[in-house]
Formats: C-alpha cells, sequence, structure tokens
C-alpha cells in the first residue's frame, strides 16, 4: 500500500485568522483587501504545492461593537468570486475553494458562480457548503431573524440536491457545435430539473455546460451533529476546528463511519483540521514569535472574538471571572462547546478566555520544521486527519516560512507530493469525477 500523503489547504480569508497579524512586525497591513499581494502569495503557495486557496466569507460587517471592529483587519474583504477569478488567471495549478452561504443565497447563483469558476480555471474550483452562523447576517437580507440551526442543515441538504443537479444539467457531450448542420448543441442531452421541495423551487436547466470536474469539490466545515451527517452524506472535503488529537481521532472515526453506513467509500472525503503553524529555528524562538503576535491583540478586539464564538455578548461579563453559563443560541454549537470546555478544562477568566479566542485557541504547531513535521506525520498516520488546513500566523513572513522550510521537510518524508498529480483539484485530492445522475454519459 502507497504511504498516506497529507492534503493542504490554505486558508486565505482572512489572510490570517490571527486578530493581530496586521500588526506584527514586517507584516502587510493591508494584506486581506491588496490583489498584488494576494496574487504573490497565491503564487508561492503553488510553488510549494498547495492543493487549494481557501476564502471563507462573511455576510455581515456590523457583527461586533465599533470599538473592535475599528481594529479588525476583516472589516473590508473582497467578493470571493470575483478575486478566485481573477488569480484563477495567475495560477495553473493550485484549488479556489469558496463560501458560499446556503442560507443567503440561491441555489441557481451559487449552482451558475461555481460552474464559471470551474471552467474559468481549468477545473479547479471548490465550493465550501456553509448554513451562516452569524445572526447578523440575516439583517443584511430583508430578515429580522436567523434561520433556527438545524432547519439551516436540513436547507442545505435540499439546497446541495438541487445545485449538484443544476450542475448536470447538460451531458458532457451536449455541445456538439457542428458549424455545417448548424447544430450549437443536442437537445436530447440537456434535462430540465424542474425541482419543487419544502424550501426551494427551480426550474433549470442551468445556462451553462457541465463543469470541468462535472462538480466542483465540495467542501463542508460543520462538526456539530447536523454539520456531521451533511458532511458524511454530501463533502468530499471537510475543514474541522482543531482540538488534541484524541479529538481529531474521535471526528475523523465519526465522519468516516456515517459515510461507511451509508454506503460511501471513505477514501472519498479528506477530513482536514485548521492547523495554526509558526515556525522558528527552535520552540523559544517559535513561542517568542507568537507570544509577540499575541500581543498585538487589543482587549476590545479579544472580547468582541469571545462574543461571536459564543454567540452572546461577552462584554457584560466580569473581566476577571469565570465565564458564566451560555444559553443555546442559533450561532455554532461546535464552536461554542469548544470554548466553552477550554474555559472550564484551564480555569480560566473571561479576560484570559477572551485573549486566547482573540489570539486563536485551536490546534497549533510551534517550533521548528521538524518538530512540526514530526506532529503533522502523527496525525496523519494514526487517523486524526488526511492533512490540514494550514492557518499563517502573518504575512508574508509565516507564510514564506512554512513553504520554505516545513514543506520540503514533508516531501523529504515522503508525505506530500513534489509535483501535482494532476491538472484539477479532484485529480490532486484523489477524488472521482462524479457520474450525471442523468445521463450514462
Amino acid at each position: 500500500m502507497a504511504q498516506r500523503q497529507l492534503k493542504l489547504g490554505a486558508f486565505m480569508r482572512p489572510v490570517s485568522i490571527h486578530t493581530g497579524a496586521w500588526r506584527y512586525p514586517g507584516a502587510w497591513p493591508d494584506a486581506n483587501f491588496n490583489f498584488p499581494h494576494l496574487k504573490q502569495l497565491i503564487r508561492k503557495l503553488e510553488a510549494g504545492k498547495f492543493d487549494a486557496f481557501f476564502m471563507a466569507d462573511h455576510l455581515a460587517v456590523l457583527n461586533m461593537p465599533v470599538n473592535a471592529l475599528k481594529r479588525s483587519h476583516t472589516v473590508t474583504s473582497f467578493e470571493p468570486f470575483t478575486l478566485l477569478s481573477a488569480l484563477a488567471a495567475a495560477t495553473d495549478h493550485i484549488g479556489l475553494v469558496a463560501t458560499g452561504s446556503t442560507t443567503f443565497d440561491e441555489p441557481y447563483h451559487i449552482a451558475r458562480r461555481f460552474a464559471s469558476l470551474d471552467h474559468i480555471s481549468g477545473g479547479r474550483a471548490g465550493w465550501n457548503i456553509v448554513t451562516t452562523s452569524n445572526p447578523d447576517a440575516a439583517l443584511n437580507f430583508g430578515l429580522d431573524d436567523h434561520m433556527e440551526h438545524d432547519e439551516r442543515y436540513r436547507r442545505a441538504r435540499e439546497f446541495y440536491d438541487v445545485v449538484t443537479g443544476l450542475w448536470d444539467s447538460f451531458a458532457d457531450d451536449a455541445f456538439v457545435r457542428d458549424v455545417e448542420q448548424g447544430l450549437y448543441f443536442d437537445p436530447s442531452r440537456m434535462h430540465v430539473l424542474d425541482h419543487r421541495g419544502k424550501y426551494l423551487k427551480v426550474r433549470g436547466p442551468l445556462n451553462i455546460a457541465r463543469p470541468v470536474q462535472g462538480w466542483p469539490v465540495i467542501v463542508q466545515a460543520g462538526a456539530s451533529e447536523a454539520g456531521r451527517q451533511l458532511a458524511a452524506e454530501t463533502a468530499e472535503a471537510v475543514f474541522t476546528g482543531g482540538g488534541s488529537l484524541a479529538d481529531g481521532q474521535k471526528l475523523y472515526a465519526d465522519i468516516k463511519g456515517r459515510m461507511e453506513k451509508i454506503g460511501r467509500d471513505v477514501e472519498h472525503l479528506k477530513i482536514l483540521p485548521g492547523a495554526f503553524v509558526v515556525v522558528g529555528e527552535s520552540v523559544e524562538e517559535a513561542r517568542e514569535k507568537r507570544a509577540l503576535l499575541d500581543s498585538k491583540v487589543h482587549y476590545d478586539s479579544a472580547i468582541a472574538s469571545l462574543s461571536v464564538v459564543l454567540g452572546t455578548d461577552a462584554s457584560a461579563f466580569d473581566p476577571d471571572g469565570q465565564l458564566p453559563p451560555i444559553p443555546e443560541t442559533n450561532a455554532s454549537k461546535s464552536g461554542r462547546q469548544r470554548i466553552v470546555d477550554v474555559a472550564a478544562r484551564d480555569h480560566l477568566t473571561v479576560r484570559q478566555l477572551a485573549q486566547r479566542v482573540g489570539s486563536f485557541s485551536g490546534l497549533s504547531f510551534m517550533g521548528p520544521p521538524k518538530l512540526i513535521a514530526d506532529q503533522m506525520e502523527e496525525w496523519l498516520m494514526s487517523r486524526g486527519c488526511d492533512g490540514f488546513n494550514i492557518m499563517f500566523p502573518y504575512l508574508p513572513e509565516g507564510l514564506n516560512d512554512f513553504v520554505d522550510k516545513v514543506i520540503p521537510e514533508l516531501q523529504r518524508r515522503g508525505l506530500f507530493r513534489t509535483e501535482y498529480e494532476g491538472a484539477t483539484l479532484r485529480e490532486n485530492l484523489g477524488l472521482p469525477r462524479p457520474k450525471n445522475r442523468f445521463f450514462e454519459s
């Protein structure tokens, strides 16, 4: 059996998940909204043979107090499809993955945009299915209240069926373009979806030829009960929140086990925990970099970040007291519970917890390249993951350190490719091209 190899995504919107990243010495303060910088960064990632450049998306700005918002480098960001279409022309191999909301968008829009990106990029698009956990987003779409959590996931499941059905509107050979006969396409190779469901009604067909990959790669990020089931049924890559290796192994076994129960091949889904990586010549140097980075997070930002994760206003809590009981909300359930558990386990005050959340509290690898490679290898070989969605501490140095120092060490061990396997994101991830559900070929 061939040795397992890591799959690596790059979490690039925001360019760093760390609230203080834009203030780090030597960092590009405007990296999140500077196209020449982003083009330079994606080319560096492609040189490092990364699988994908991933853009999370946010549909609200006023989701935190203005005193915190004024300190945030995420307040202005490019719309994902506009940016990724431009970056497609600047790259040849790296995948281009964007978030598309199943709550605040329409299936026809999503299907059309991702199909276009897949054609423009030559088969490198991926759709991160999100239900949108931020309740402030509802206010930007004519709604006063956010849809209930599990209801969002039920809508998302139907949404997936509609979008993939629209991608299958035309057989791969539908567009004959017979100049002599004057026949552009064969109507017998077109399918009208005519979907009528509980949440959605869409006639179709899509006005775009079937995507290069058949379907863009399906990515999912929820870790709640509803999110895990959606991932098992639909996803081909899952971005997870990082915790301990034991937690990673449990989640890995759970999602892959659900796949087996419904007859899906477990190799057709890649589980990629988010990993915050700080490279140093030694552990001590990496820790010093992290401490300096964490010191750049203002408390206004930290408490706002905690409020977003908890789904409730934490600014009223006693900063030097323990975290009070947190009520159920429509925010991300798995993310909230992870932070509540951290506070209890480490006996953190609200101030300490806010500082940790504001400076990133998930899975971190810190130290010299060999140590980071050791840890990544352990996660891969013990079935804690199939790879990682890498989060860089600051740009460009943090990204350059990973590509120039960690990637060669992973390649030396045979844990990561030295050349891309194919032309499409599916080929590089080792995923099959989906059959058209309406046509044999």
